[in-house]
């Protein structure tokens, strides 16, 4: 295998043979590529594309570069969920443990936030204890006994996805559809999945902004995925404005645990993550309908069932067993909460999702480089939806932040982001599209 030559063909418009992609995958995952090969790769598929049966190839070499996890024997239908990313995106949080009360087996490999978007794994590691990085064996038990585990990647599975995208987020080349499609699901398909639910966010806080990017995507998973053996659905959901009504680290996780206690009901993010368990369900046959799904899921949450399964996942991974009784003695709260007013009389028109992800990072509550600490306790709650009616100084949000200074520029530059309507706006609905 000569790289250069690899990188030519595809450079010209060529097609990859599996034996080319095979062989650039296993010289990445070895190290045996410079970083400059790797990035003329990347920019060589971003400009050229790739075939169907190219990405299937790339995405099968990138999950066989190190572990694939087995799930013989544990006696539950084995599937997961995955989010291209969005602002008050905490699905996942509520999903998993809903999914295992309903019988699933979710071995769930999660990320940190991605630009602008938060990351499912920061949001866990606002819980004192809680470890995202257990050894397999106990990745395992959690999952046998308790139903589902979140995670992060370690660094066994899909270890030449690992360089790749450490390349490519340094050559503006994240944003590629075979590389993005070939990035998540070589993890997914490490982890050993039967079946796969992806949410695929379109909208002005989503990296696809247009209908025809995300739908172009969700197709390029779904038909990559399940060409890779994994039975898999998308969705195609709204991220024109926070998904849930907070935005940052703790603020999010304890909209989880009001979620998980009922508290949540009737709401946008309510629908959604009824939607995927509901899909998730019929996937691996445990419902024979959407309806049957959501109805299963629905009685797994108001029973309390799915809360339990929450805390006992919190605790075999370290974190308190008490965190939904007591969640005050082990959540910080910043210091400092101000809440955010309406500007005018009127109608919540639209918002700059992006924008409030960006400032939930002003804060400190997300990062700019990967090596950047972060403040768990920022961020945004309280948020109003679009298409409320409010009166001039009503709280449409609140901003937690760590002084005063921080919270006077988030409260200033949130107010500022809302354009409010004399008349009240038509609204998208939450859920767009179903592959």
């Amino acid at each position: 295998m000569i790289p250069q030559e690899i990188i030519k063909r595809k450079r010209d418009g060529g097609t990859l043979s599996h034996a080319d992609i095979d062989g650039f995958v296993d010289a990445l995952a070895r190290n045996e590529l410079a970083e400059s090969q790797i990035g003329a790769f990347a920019m060589a598929v971003w400009f050229r594309g790739m075939s169907r049966e190219e990405t299937v190839a790339l995405t099968l070499a990138m999950a066989r570069s190190g572990d694939m996890l087995s799930w013989s024997g544990i006696g539950r239908p084995v599937a997961d969920k995955h989010s291209t990313g969005g602002i008050g995106d905490n699905v996942s949080l509520m999903l998993a443990p809903i999914a295992a009360a309903c019988g699933l087996a979710v071995p769930m490999i999660s990320g940190r936030g991605l630009g602008h978007t938060g990351g499912t794994l920061d949001k866990l590691e606002s819980i004192p204890g809680y470890n995202i990085t257990p050894d397999a064996a106990r990745f395992r038990m959690v999952v046998e006994e308790v139903g589902c585990a979140i995670i992060g990647q370690t660094g066994s599975l899909a270890p030449a996805d690992g360089r790749l995208y450490a390349v490519r987020d340094v050559t503006a080349t994240v944003d590629s559809v075979p590389l993005i499609t070939a990035s998540i699901l070589s993890k997914k398909l490490a982890a050993g999945l039967e079946t796969l639910v992806l949410d695929v966010k379109v909208g002005n806080g989503a990296f696809m902004t247009s209908h025809e990017e995300a739908e172009t995507l969700a197709r390029s998973l779904v038909e990559v995925a399940n060409g890779a053996g994994v039975k898999t659905s998308a969705l195609i959901t709204d991220m024109n404005q926070p998904l849930a009504d907070a935005a940052g680290n703790v603020v999010e996780l304890c909209h989880c645990l009001d979620f998980l206690s009922g508290r949540k009901s009737g709401t946008r993010i309510e629908e959604v993550v009824f939607a995927f368990a509901a899909d998730m369900l019929l996937g691996a046959g445990l419902a024979a309908s959407p309806s049957e799904g959501e109805a299963m899921a629905r009685r797994a949450l108001e029973s309390g069932k799915a809360a339990e399964v929450f805390g006992r996942m919190v605790h075999a991974l370290g974190g308190p067993a008490d965190i939904l009784e007591h969640p005050d003695r082990h959540l910080r709260s910043a210091p400092v909460q101000r809440p955010v007013l309406a500007v005018a009389d009127g109608w919540l028109a639209t918002c700059d999702a992006r924008a409030i992800g960006m400032s939930v990072i002003d804060l400190g509550g997300g990062r700019r480089r990967p090596q950047d600490g972060i403040d768990h306790r920022v961020g945004f709650s309280d948020f109003v939806t679009l298409g409320t009616e409010v009166r001039k100084g009503d709280r449409i949000a609140t901003v937690h932040a760590a002084d005063e200074t921080s919270a006077d520029k988030a409260a200033a530059d949130l107010a500022a982001n809302y354009r409010i309507a004399d008349v009240r706006p038509e609204q998208s609905p939450i859920i767009v599209h179903r592959l």
